[in-house]
């Protein structure tokens, strides 16, 4: 019954209340700062639990005043809104016991590389980050390209950029995976069509304490940048390039002027790789169906078409297909695949957890 899976909620919601005016816990700012996180975390179940609780009580005491001379029409029109009510409540709550994806309020590195198709998969890989960039403004997050490297058409053959605001790998997880396009390049004088696809991988933000790696594990070069056909593009050794010897993980970090920033950015892009890499490894022991929950930002799986010639964006997980390719990749309108994707997960979990 569904009363039975709140009361441990509403049970530690009153736990924490109590630990937090504690004036032992109060003096210890760690303790204080986890246990005040937890109880942020319940609060919006906590609510609902208790408002459908509360929704029961007056359905139980309106259905005993029915028969009251005075108040029973009165009773009788709060029993209908009451029981209109209870099961939105329900699906409501149905959705905030579904176990939370511990990764999902983190900030993300969106990393994106050309794949098959030569130029025109880094052309396409360029425009791609426009239609993100525009995504990331549309929903409030900062995007900031950690590296890159240029395509010799245009675009890029590979790209890392960082995305910042709550919730941005709640909505980008999604996007890990092989996206194919079909499109006519430029260069085609015959009007043909080719298809191409590049891979992106979605990996969450971790903190220093989460990812300890170990100094001696790992081997730095410093070297010039290089532009395009490897010319060099400054004068000191500011290129980073670090590699983690027991993994074979590299990392190489250019884009920036000096070399001390360039290490620091190459370092958190190494720990997230690490993380994702740990986060794999977890989720091979879990069943498929926990994996394809939470999003494993596989790059060997196809995920999606974008078929220019037909204007035509298809996400193959869900069956979706939407004729409106054009304003998705324009105006960064991605909450059009990515809505159904979560209820689509959010419908998986339910029947998972029997909810």
């Amino acid at each position: 019954m569904l009363t039975s899976k709140l009361d441990p909620f509403l049970k530690r919601f009153e736990e924490l209340e109590l630990l937090l005016s504690n004036p032992d816990i109060i003096n210890d700012i760690s303790k204080m700062t986890v246990l005040s996180k937890e109880q942020k975390n319940l609060q919006p179940i906590v609510l609902k639990a208790k408002e459908y609780l509360k929704t029961l009580q007056n359905i139980e005491e309106n259905k005993i005043l029915i028969n009251d001379c005075d108040l029973g029409e009165l009773a009788k029109e709060e029993l209908k809104t009451l029981e209109e009510l209870k099961p939105k409540l329900e699906e409501e709550l149905k959705i905030l016991l579904i176990p939370k994806d511990p990764n999902d309020e983190r900030n993300i590195f969106l990393e994106i590389r050309a794949g098959t198709g030569g130029d025109e998969a880094s052309l396409f890989v360029g425009d791609l980050v426009k239609a993100y960039a525009r995504y990331a403004e549309n929903r409030g997050y900062k995007l900031e390209i950690v590296s890159s490297s240029e395509g010799s058409a245009g675009g890029f053959k590979e790209i890392i950029m960082l995305v910042k605001g709550i919730g941005a790998y709640s909505r980008l997880k999604y996007e890990g995976g092989t996206h194919r396009v079909q499109r006519i390049p430029q260069t085609e004088s015959q009007g043909r069509v080719h298809t191409s696809a590049i891979t992106v991988a979605v990996m969450p933000e971790v903190d220093d304490i989460e990812i300890q790696i170990n100094p001696n594990e790992l081997k730095i070069d410093v070297m010039r940048s290089s532009g395009h056909g490897g010319q060099s593009v400054n004068t000191t050794d500011s290129a980073v390039r670090i590699t983690h010897i027991p993994t074979g993980i590299v990392v190489v970090n250019q884009d920036g002027k000096s070399q001390h920033k360039n290490k620091e950015s190459a370092m958190k892009v190494l720990k997230a790789r690490l993380y994702e890499r740990q986060e794999s490894q977890r989720l091979a022991l879990e069943s498929q169906a926990r994996k394809s929950q939470v999003g494993s930002g596989d790059r060997s799986e196809r995920i999606r078409t974008y078929n220019f010639p037909q204007n035509r964006i298809s996400d193959h997980r869900i069956n979706l297909t939407l004729y409106r390719l054009d304003a998705i990749m324009q105006d960064g309108l991605f909450d059009e695949i990515i809505e159904p994707l979560i209820t689509h997960y959010q419908a998986q979990s339910l029947q998972k957890e029997n909810l």
